[in-house]
């Protein structure tokens, strides 16, 4: 057997980043062969990760890089097991890389995204990179997803919040990416990461989107029947009341609470209320022809809209408390006298979507030990 030194753990440490006992075990079970110890991590690498793959991967960390030309971005979601090793440098330090990776790729998808060369290494896709790691660190890590933002004329803004938890990136398209124009798109990244739009404009929603929007109102508001235009309300009780589909009890307090509409759903019974929600829903087509009842749920709709939709959203930095994104965004290009217009963001938040699971980071030390 070769005498294994600490300088050939060394340098087989250096090559592959994994532990140094399992270096050392490496090169005993190669008998000192370097490219056969190399192999063998890989091999043992792939078999841990296999091991823990089942084990979800919801913590982590989102990252973002822009190219020396401000015109082209990326950003990569890359998950861990736990928060403890989202803070780790070894692994930020991996997210990184992974951000240049997508940066510089073409892949459509994150298989072919996988498939790549790792960093340009044609001997080491970027799976077998995140093999490795997943030997190095101990637990499960997983690369989640990746996004580029380009444009031809104009500019890429990113943004981190909290550490990585959330990642945005805004593309503008303009004649003069100045400074002016990244720090107001800057801004609207920040108001991307704390409200979440959907889209950047109305315009960008479906026909089909918008009326299934509609319909939904539509039905939310007949099922909340006390927060019906007075006239649907009152011809709505009338039948209740004058077909017998309330309770003689329901009815006597309607007359009795009938002068202070605004209480009345306190004193009746959960069976009026839910009758009176399925007279309104079985007469759908005569409300929905009712030009208040219209603009109440356009009003509805209206207000979703504003929600989703960035440059509908009450701008989070403006003084008067009103002024939407919108037009913070002209109120910018009239003050600098550069026009530019947004093309687009990306949102990601670490682990939407994903089931954590909850445990006690002294239970898992313990486990992982043994105790």
């Amino acid at each position: 057997m070769a005498n294994i030194t600490a300088s050939m753990v060394k340098e087989l440490r250096e090559m592959t980043g994994a532990g140094m006992m399992d270096c050392k075990k490496a090169l005993a079970e190669t008998d000192g062969n370097m490219d056969a110890a190399v192999e063998y991590l890989k091999k043992n690498g792939q078999a841990k990760a296999e091991k823990k793959a089942g084990r979800i991967a919801a913590e982590g960390i989102v990252a973002t890089i822009i190219s020396a030309d401000d015109k082209t971005a990326a950003i990569v979601e890359v998950n861990s097991e736990t928060d403890f090793v989202a803070k780790n440098e070894e692994f930020r330090s991996f997210v990184a890389d992974v951000a240049k990776q997508a940066l510089a790729s073409d892949a459509a998808d994150m298989d072919a995204f996988m498939a790549e060369a790792w960093n340009a290494d044609t001997a080491k896709t970027v799976k077998d990179a995140l093999v490795e790691k997943v030997a190095v660190i101990g637990e499960n890590l997983s690369i989640r997803r990746f996004e580029k933002a380009a444009v031809d004329n104009g500019c890429v803004v990113s943004y981190i919040h909290a550490g990585g938890k959330i990642g945005v990136l805004v593309k503008a398209t303009t004649d003069n990416a100045n400074d002016d124009v990244k720090e107001a798109l800057k801004n609207i990244a920040m108001q991307i990461a704390a409200l979440s739009p959907k889209y950047t404009s109305r315009d960008e929603i479906s026909a089909a989107e918008l009326a299934k929007m509609r319909e939904i109102t539509v039905d939310s508001a007949l099922n909340d029947t006390f927060t019906l235009p007075m006239p649907v309300l009152n011809a709505l009780i009338a039948k209740a009341v004058n077909d017998k589909v309330w309770s003689d009890e329901d009815i006597a307090m309607y007359e009795e609470k009938k002068d202070n509409m605004k209480y009345l759903p306190n004193f009746l019974t959960k069976e009026a209320k839910a009758s009176l929600a399925e007279l309104a829903i079985a007469d759908r087509a005569t409300i929905s022809e009712n030009k208040i009842f219209n603009g109440l749920v356009d009003g509805r709709v209206s207000k979703q809209l504003k929600d989703i939709c960035l440059l509908d959203q009450t701008y989070v930095k403006a003084e008067d408390g009103k002024q939407t994104v919108g037009a913070y965004i002209k109120e910018v290009a009239k003050a600098t006298g550069v026009d530019f217009a947004l093309a687009g963001f990306v949102r990601f938040e670490t682990g939407e979507g994903l089931e954590k699971k909850s445990e006690n980071f002294a239970e898992e030390v313990a486990k992982q030990m043994g105790m």
